[in-house]
């Protein structure tokens, strides 16, 4: 009888010290919204693999915010690209206590998904570059790499200072994202003193561009700028070499990738220049560090922004340990007052939630694989 009541007690102690533990333990949702799917899907999914690569490091340590263990959960949703998708992925987050989000990744997913996630409260880290992503007052959204602003303007200024060009020409898809940059292009351009061609229109979806291509091989431009994406931009440069001009293909950074490279085959070169905001992650003090890690975890080499959606994770996690809390309304401000080192440099924001300095780096294509040239 003694042996049973000793029993009964142990296991009652049992209960509560892991009662206790389960007290002591608290679970945060980060979401990660992007494309999955589609022609996109590349970098979508690269972008994932960043964020949960800073959330399984997390996990690993673990840190504690206000007494107790933090776990952190990455759930990914597929928005597609798409601002409708964007805005139900938004909405379906919110309604599983997610307050904290690494994405949008497209500007016309960022634009209208920001305002739901606003009105719940939630904190969102984007590389959309759409400078309206943070034009809209929403506290809580923080641009984590440079604007098209930056990332159009100074493509265009290497253009007319380093590749010595006088006459270009410009394409955009017709998504927030391609006209913002293209816009930003022609601003700057104009005021490098460029003779602008044309400025011609395509869409997220075409893969036969050879009628604009004729258009602007008779005013015989020496750089096409495109705002759009890889799987736009790649057979647009197999078509230039096809019809035989020797035009330089320019873009923004979403044609720095190794996707541009792979479908657009021996056309893509030193005659593909592209703009991607931050620091030569080679040349980053962390970067080779996380090259290796992120290379170990998902053997494959990071692409555009996989270590800046680490980042991003990494800076809401060390906002809460700053502030020793979980809710956002002390986080967001935190991070708005505040800096963080990450891998892609400091990440210090303006009143609006743009980054206060962004080095933008230009590269160019070698065996397939974006290079970059120069930081500034």
């Amino acid at each position: 009888m003694k042996f049973q009541r000793t029993m009964g007690a142990l296991a009652l102690l049992g209960a509560i010290s892991a009662m206790n533990t389960a007290a002591a333990q608290e679970t945060v949702k980060i979401g990660h919204t992007g494309p999955l799917s589609g022609a996109q899907a590349f970098s979508g999914k690269d972008n994932e693999n960043g964020a949960r690569l800073a959330i399984e490091e997390l996990n690993a340590k673990p840190i504690t915010v206000g007494g107790k263990k933090i776990k952190f959960e990455l759930l990914s949703e597929d928005d597609q690209g798409d601002p409708k998708a964007g805005v139900q992925v938004a909405q379906k987050f919110i309604d599983s206590g997610v307050r904290y989000v690494v994405g949008p990744y497209n500007s016309g997913v960022a634009i209208p998904a920001s305002r739901a996630y606003n009105d719940a409260g939630v904190l969102i880290a984007t590389v959309a570059t759409n400078p309206k992503v943070t034009q809209q007052g929403y506290k809580g959204v923080f641009r984590v790499n440079a604007s098209d602003t930056q990332l159009g303007s100074k493509m265009a200024l290497y253009a007319a200072k380093e590749l010595k060009v006088k006459t270009v020409a410009v394409i955009d898809d017709r998504t927030a994202f391609g006209q913002g940059l293209a816009e930003e292009f022609k601003k700057q351009a104009k005021a490098s003193g460029l003779t602008l061609a044309g400025h011609e229109y395509t869409t997220d979806k075409a893969v036969d561009f050879t009628a604009i291509l004729t258009k602007l091989k008779a005013k015989n431009v020496e750089a096409v700028f495109f705002g759009g994406y890889a799987p736009q931009a790649a057979p647009m440069a197999r078509q230039m070499k096809q019809l035989g001009i020797n035009a330089k293909l320019l873009g923004g950074d979403t044609i720095c990738t190794a996707e541009m490279g792979k479908l657009g085959g021996d056309a893509v070169g030193d005659n593909v220049l592209c703009s991607q905001g931050g620091a030569i992650l080679d040349k980053a003090a962390a970067g080779p560090q996380f090259k290796a890690a992120f290379k170990k975890r998902y053997n494959r080499e990071p692409d555009v922004y996989a270590a800046t959606y680490y980042d991003a994770t990494m800076m809401y996690a060390g906002a809460m340990q700053k502030v020793n809390s979980t809710d956002p309304a002390k986080v967001g401000p935190s991070i708005s007052a505040g800096a963080y080192k990450g891998v892609m440099g400091t990440y210090s924001f303006d009143a609006k939630g743009d980054m206060k300095e962004s080095l933008v780096t230009i590269f160019n294509f070698k065996g397939g694989a974006p290079t970059p040239i120069s930081s500034y």
